[in-house]
């Protein structure tokens, strides 16, 4: 299965999406913030980013376009997972190199069938 890289800031949700990811089959690596994730980059190159949007200090969008724009990271899928559902917030988020938005709050189900779609097209020659 995936390595994934969880990026957000509220401690329970990261910890359900890291719970549904982990029972799906894939390792998990959480972070509070995008000033964490970067500390370990390239060290450790996950498959898939999952970013909240609203975080302290570097938004989700910020961090996103930062991985988009560096060779290591800019082929890794990005996908938002965020309670701001707007059509701009979206919008913002798509243009900033992520490849779907799920709104919160979600079902388990609904996440893993999206990572497990996203990871099927990215896996395809």
């Amino acid at each position: 299965m995936a390595h994934i890289f969880i990026v957000e800031d509220e401690k329970d949700i990261r910890e359900l999406v890291a719970f549904t990811l982990r029972y799906a089959g894939h390792s998990v690596r959480q972070f509070a913030n995008a000033e964490e994730v970067v500390t370990v980059l390239p060290d450790e190159i996950p498959d898939l980013f999952i970013l909240d949007v609203r975080m302290p200090g570097v938004s989700g969008y910020e961090l996103c376009e930062s991985l988009k724009h560096n060779p290591d990271t800019r082929a890794i899928p990005v996908i938002f997972l965020s309670a701001k559902g707007q059509s701009e917030e979206i919008t913002r988020g798509l243009a900033a190199g992520a490849i779907d938005y799920i709104l919160k709050p979600f079902a388990p189900e609904q996440l893993n069938n999206k990572v497990s779609q996203i990871l099927s097209i990215d896996e395809q020659p």
